[in-house]
């Protein structure tokens, strides 16, 4: 399939403009708290990109649910750091599961924090480059011929054919589905891309030295107002915005990338956050394992969950407790080196 600039099929602009068409946006409403403390365990796990089943692997190895898919964690804090989405058959799976659990894991006292990765914003943005066939099948329903033929009555005569064969099932309701208003749209634009827990940050991509004083409430906000009310002006600029802009905190690759003289750096950040550590996806560790950078002040967990996209990779998980680092697979446990102090500015605001 042919991709215009936010991947839609290549008549996809008639597309674009029934399912983005300017409207009264749905005012933007206060966020959750963005920092906690007090948790006495937490659990996160890095990029899913739709491998549901080694997904569910991982929470049950955690103890966080069950062979039957109940939350079974207690007042455990579980963290998904965003990129549910692309690259897998299985994201919508994947989604409706966290979801679901997200409602279920304050009944017992705990909680589960769902972040916005690059690939969640892109899909909102209507970029499509990288989902799969899969992923369109999952939205796919006896109606979803008729549903395209009439979305096709938009697009210009001299087109409309090439768009019948190039628009596959599933794929406009996928996209309205993940609108302004669409089920799983309205959601994931309530979802922070930032949170704070017992000192420790929690992000997709990074904190980077061109965002470090901003706090967690206004990355979270701003980047709530860029896929909400100013969504037209994200989609035209998205390079120079905080959810597409590279050293925004859903694409910054730093954190992962810098060599170790990066240091004083990262110092400087944890100390603008007052925060002692940073956890990381977005940027797959190139041993597969999570990896602790910097002394302990960054922890790299993206391990490649998907092996369709990532052959060598696995699920894993990095629970804190105790102060102590472990990280979980399948096959093992490792205790990893613990974060060392850091200078802090000033004590933070606790949200209850």
């Amino acid at each position: 399939m042919k991709h215009g600039p936010f991947g839609l099929a290549i008549a996809g602009a008639a597309l674009a403009a029934v399912l983005f068409a300017p409207a009264a946006p749905p005012v933007a409403a206060a966020g959750p708290p963005c920092e906690f403390t007090g948790v006495e365990r937490i659990v996160a796990i890095g990029d899913v990109h739709g491998a549901y089943d080694r997904m569910v692997g991982i929470l049950q190895t955690t103890g966080l649910i069950d062979t039957r898919l109940r939350w079974t964690g207690g007042k455990a804090h579980l963290v998904q750091l965003g990129d549910i989405l692309d690259r897998g058959p299985d994201s919508r799976k994947a989604l409706d599961l966290l979801r679901k659990l997200e409602v279920d894991a304050p009944r017992a006292g705990g909680a589960v924090h769902l972040l916005l990765g690059n690939h969640e914003a892109m899909r909102m943005l209507g970029d499509l480059r990288y989902v799969v066939e899969g992923e369109y099948k999952a939205f796919v329903s006896n109606q979803s011929e008729d549903i395209k033929r009439s979305v096709a009555e938009n697009v210009p005569k001299e087109r409309r054919e090439q768009f019948l064969k190039e628009t596959p099932l599933g794929q406009v309701e996928m996209m309205v589905a993940f609108g302004r208003q669409g089920l799983y749209g309205l959601w994931l634009r309530t979802l922070p891309v930032v949170i704070k827990i017992n000192g420790v940050l929690f992000l997709h991509g990074g904190i980077s030295p061109a965002t470090a004083d901003m706090s967690c409430e206004t990355l979270n906000t701003s980047a709530q107002r860029e896929l909400t009310e100013d969504l037209e002006k994200t989609r035209e600029d998205s390079l120079h915005s905080l959810v597409g802009g590279e050293d925004g905190p859903l694409w910054y690759r730093g954190l992962a990338e810098e060599p170790e003289a990066f240091a004083p750096k990262v110092d400087d950040i944890l100390a603008r956050q007052n925060a002692s550590t940073i956890v990381i996806g977005h940027t797959i560790s190139p041993t597969f394992r999570i990896r602790s950078r910097f002394g302990g002040r960054v922890f790299q967990i993206d391990t490649g969950m998907n092996p369709a996209y990532v052959p060598e990779g696995r699920a894993s998980a990095l629970e804190i407790q105790k102060g102590v680092f472990t990280a979980i697979y399948s096959d093992r446990r490792d205790v990893l080196p613990a974060p060392a102090d850091v200078p802090r500015r000033s004590q933070p605001q606790v949200a209850q």
